[in-house]
């Protein structure tokens, strides 16, 4: 449990809440409910060992806060997730009911395993061990089975040390969910192509081979899809999608839009992922000000995958 005022709030409340549910317990020293619920606020916090983190704000003194959550009337409890109210209730409620309230929203203890053993992962992957990631991961999946960035991050690394079985076992019960995230549709196009250039023999074929046939026939678009795999396994995203768009500006349909398919799941696979803390810069909830303007610049990955949408939509349309 903290006391936080308008000077931390930004740090013990917003930054908090994008890895931790912080509950947000608005009181005053005059008042009697509050006095029943705040003990029993913060025996909650024991027994939920880490679950949430308890914060009360002094309604009378910190009044701006109170404003910005429209608090009407104590104790009122507000529940913060990634830095945004998502729950709240009034009153002193009974333990049970409390209990019922924090449930519904925060992660189980196996979750928070599944979470410490995939950031453990991150931590390997970043110090070059990728089996070691790769096992921490699949730790992270036994005790979260539904933990789709787990999953993604598994089947990639699984894919990048060239497990292509293992991988496509994993990656199964995802694409056969409904409905099948575009993620792991993605991951699923790129373990066509792997096996594509292993079983096929222009796998290994230079590029002039494939210019040639090309060349002499502009609608040959299985020899255009074919190059634009062996483009995608040997990284050369931007070619292949160049090729791909070729077959998609002369034929949107060609192949059941198998084109089209690929070129979007390259789109996938290349797009940062999306910061955790994002939010409107120097703001907190209610549009509090806390910080100075920030500007915010696009990462030059992002801008690539932008100016490649923009190019399949003028081929679309």
């Amino acid at each position: 449990m903290i006391n936080v005022t308008i000077e931390n709030f930004e740090t013990e409340v917003i930054a908090t809440s994008h890895h931790t549910p912080v509950l947000l317990d608005f009181w005053a020293p005059w008042c009697g409910p509050c006095k029943v619920i705040g003990p029993l606020l913060e025996k909650v916090e024991l027994d939920y060992e880490g679950r949430f983190k308890l914060v009360k704000i002094d309604s009378d003194q910190e009044q701006q806060l109170a404003k910005a959550f429209g608090i009407r009337s104590i104790p009122t409890c507000v529940l913060m997730m990634d830095g945004k109210p998502v729950d709240g209730f009034m009153g002193a409620v009974p333990e049970g009911q409390l209990k019922t309230f924090l449930d519904k929203h925060l992660p189980s203890a196996d979750e928070l395993a599944a979470q410490d053993s995939a950031e453990d992962a991150q931590a390997l992957l970043a110090a070059g061990d990728p089996q070691a990631a790769i096992h921490k991961l699949l730790e992270t999946l036994s005790h979260d089975p539904g933990n789709d960035d787990a999953r993604f991050d598994y089947v990639k690394l699984l894919i990048e040390t060239n497990a292509l079985e293992d991988a496509a076992a994993a990656l199964a019960p995802a694409l056969a969910a409904i409905p099948r995230q575009l993620r792991f549709e993605a991951l699923g196009n790129f373990l066509d192509a792997i096996n594509f250039v292993m079983s096929d023999e222009r796998g290994t074929w230079e590029p002039a081979q494939f210019d040639a046939l090309i060349a002499a026939n502009k609608r040959d678009f299985d020899t255009r899809l074919a190059k634009a795999r062996v483009l995608m396994v040997g990284g050369m995203w931007t070619a292949a999608m160049d090729e791909l768009l070729e077959i998609i500006m002369r034929d949107k349909t060609w192949n059941k839009e198998l084109a089209r398919k690929t070129f979007v799941a390259i789109l996938e696979l290349l797009t940062p992922p999306k910061p955790k803390a994002a939010q409107d810069a120097g703001k907190a909830a209610g549009g509090i000000e806390l910080l100075g303007k920030a500007v915010v610049n696009e990462d030059p990955q992002a801008q690539l995958v932008s100016s490649y949408r923009r190019k399949l939509s003028m081929a679309l349309n």
